[in-house]
């Protein structure tokens, strides 16, 4: 039997690692706005119900057995697809339209990928790196996940895939004070610095939030 306080505790930890707020949080399950803090606190109710259960374990990615409830299904069945484009960035030219087909899926946690992606599982993609200009940062073959929906109007000072002349490629972009100019950067000094630009002149494709690579 599950312990009603080991739910709380989990809860606690979500909302804390979220910074997230309890009147919130009582409104998304369609309760009056004290009603998170009092099951908390208060242990009034004693046990989430099984609809507020379901919608603040679909908020914070979690398996529902988190918050107390039984484990019905296996970790696979829960998994995201996220699609593999078949494109390179830095060195190649190519697509990357939201009608490209994906030729392969990666499986992850839902968890995981609310804490690394601001953009919904369709707004994200996988993509391979072509090159070595932003080495020793990215690698030539490095698996990028690009989020689709952190792009131009979060600008920002990091690493991001966008279309030049017709070809995909991934640069670090640094913002100057006063966010009036932005300057396209290769981690690999053999590469140099485009010019500064206006950030309404780059062709902005989305953000890298993590890259992986196979370890000879």
């Amino acid at each position: 039997m599950w312990n009603d306080d080991r739910s709380r505790t989990a809860l606690e930890a979500l909302i804390a690692e979220w910074r997230s707020d309890c009147a919130a949080l009582s409104r998304l399950i369609g309760r009056n706005p004290a009603y998170v803090q009092q099951y908390l606190r208060r242990g009034t109710p004693k046990r989430l119900a099984e609809q507020d259960r379901r919608l603040l374990a679909e908020f914070f990615g979690v398996d529902e057995a988190v918050l107390g409830a039984p484990s019905r299904d296996r970790p696979v069945d829960r998994l995201v697809p996220v699609g593999r484009l078949d494109l390179r960035a830095a060195a190649g030219a190519g697509a990357f339209a939201d009608g490209e087909q994906p030729i392969a899926h990666i499986a992850f946690d839902p968890g995981w990928l609310r804490r690394v992606a601001r953009g919904r599982p369709e707004q994200l993609a996988l993509i391979r790196v072509a090159g070595d200009s932003m080495a020793p940062t990215l690698a030539d073959g490095d698996d990028l996940l690009v989020d689709r929906g952190d792009g131009a109007e979060r600008l920002r000072d990091g690493i991001y895939v966008l279309r030049l002349d017709g070809a995909l490629i991934v640069k670090r972009l640094a913002l100057a004070a006063g966010r009036a100019t932005v300057t396209v950067r290769s981690d690999n000094p053999a590469w140099a610095d485009l010019a500064p630009c206006p950030p309404s002149e780059l062709d902005l494709i989305g953000r890298v939030v993590w890259t992986g690579r196979r370890l000879s």
